[in-house]
């Protein structure tokens, strides 16, 4: 399928061409002729955003800013695992299960809560569950047992599984298709700066004050963010309006439903590898390698920082050669942690090799937006956006679960060989199923 976009000073003429593979357009100027391999999925056409609209970077950032918020309360605890474990007099591993519990809420409540709140305004739903993610915050910090907390991860759970639903299509209705790789790159900037600042500075706050006065602080970062939105963010339309005698269809039979449920099984797999051994670096960095606690939050800062080389070049990769910028930065991870696991005696190696670990990874998620934003139909977006959620919470609570099962039976050296061994289990279903595509668009371009 071809990544090329549309370009901005160019009326292109998009028709539905009934024999294309998977539902997909053939998208011509004129009388240009195109390759016919060039294929654009059906959300080119079927998003109202015109090319004539300025680039909406006011309402990009105010989106990153509350992915920033949001990704941040879901990953503080993994900075401050030792301290919340000491704190509540429970394990580690323990500890670690808050990350799977909240991960766990999300996967089993956002295809419902999506559901239920299709009809609402986008923009209010994200101001209410930031509102209820900073109350969720708020929450666990004064939590006096292991329990209040948990629920309290639970309630956040809710509101950043809705969240999600809702922010992860929401570029898609702000820009045109040949624009969405720069549009999903700059929010999910929101999510490297919650890695390069958020959880590292929460980890440093949780070692100076306590790791109860770092859920406090990003509660009411939270809701600072969302008044950010009620006053940044442009509203947008949603609904999908069918024409005069079109019957509805069920979204599992829209024909870009199977690509989306393939994709969402890749996210899951990575997902899972990433979150087996990352869930656990801040004791695998102490007890493995040779780091001082203190330094953790440090390390965590560069592994962030250097995410955001990965998600610039995502958003120049995803407009133009998505396919082979994908697999080489997958490569490039799984040579990084190689690294790091097999030199754990030289904290100079395991800090680059970190480093790199962090600009690879850092383009990933955008990518795999980027690429289900393409996938999906437009009348299937929210659908997929759920979806994709789903699969990501799942791999990152089957993640962190799967690690601390290992971290219990075998201990944390294992962590970054299994990583590496899933996310190129990921990696092989993502390059199987392209061939398949391939190769199917080829048959079916030969038989029209």
């Amino acid at each position: 399928m071809g990544a090329r976009g549309v370009g901005p000073r160019v009326r292109a003429i998009i028709s539905l061409d009934r024999s294309t593979p998977f539902g997909f357009q053939r998208c011509s100027r004129g009388d240009d002729r195109r390759n016919p391999h060039d294929w654009y999925p059906l959300s080119v056409s079927s998003s109202p955003v015109t090319t004539t609209a300025p680039f909406p970077y006011i309402g990009l950032l105010s989106l990153a800013g509350a992915i920033f918020v949001s990704v941040t309360s879901e990953f503080l605890p993994t900075g401050l695992l030792p301290a919340m474990a000491r704190d509540l007099d429970v394990k580690i591993s323990t500890a670690g299960y808050l990350v799977t519990i909240f991960a766990g809420t999300v996967v089993i409540a956002t295809t419902p809560l999506a559901a239920v709140t299709q009809r609402y305004s986008r923009k209010t739903l994200i101001v209410v569950v930031l509102l209820v993610i900073a109350v969720a915050n708020v929450i666990a910090a004064i939590a006096p047992t292991y329990g209040v907390l948990v629920a309290a991860r639970i309630l956040g759970g809710l509101a950043h599984g809705l969240f999600w639903a809702v922010v992860a299509a929401y570029a898609a209705h702000l820009v045109p298709a040949h624009q969405l790789g720069k549009a999903v790159s700059i929010t999910a900037g929101g999510g490297t700066a919650a890695f390069v600042l958020g959880v590292p500075v929460g980890t440093a706050i949780g070692n100076a004050l306590g790791w109860r006065a770092a859920f406090i602080i990003i509660g009411v970062v939270v809701a600072v963010l969302a008044l950010v939105i009620v006053k940044f963010l442009p509203p947008v339309n949603h609904h999908v309006e069918r024409k005069a005698g079109e019957e509805r269809v069920p979204l599992y039979r829209d024909p870009s439903f199977k690509a989306v449920l393939l994709l969402c099984t890749v996210i899951l797999i990575l997902l899972t590898g990433q979150n087996t051994f990352y869930t656990y670096i801040a004791p695998w960095l102490t007890d493995v390698s040779s780091f001082e606690q203190g330094s953790v939050a440090l390390v965590l800062f560069l592994y962030g920082g250097a995410g955001i080389i990965g998600l610039v070049g995502a958003g120049y990769a995803s407009d133009r050669f998505p396919r082979k910028a994908f697999v080489g930065v997958v490569l490039v991870v799984m040579a990084a942690v190689l690294t790091l696991a097999l030199a754990t005696a030289s904290t100079v190696v395991v800090l680059i090799a970190v480093i790199v670990w962090g600009a690879a990874f850092g383009g990933i998620p955008a990518m795999l937006q980027t690429r289900m934003l393409r996938t999906a139909s437009f009348r299937t977006r929210d659908l997929s956006a759920a979806l994709q959620t789903t699969a990501f919470n799942v791999g990152i609570g089957g993640g962190a679960l799967l690690g601390g099962l290992l971290l219990d039976g075998i201990g944390l050296d294992v962590l970054p060989f299994v990583m590496i061994l899933l996310v190129a289990i990921g990696l092989g279903l993502s390059l199987a199923t392209d061939t398949v595509k391939d190769r199917r668009e080829r048959h079916q371009l030969r038989a029209s």
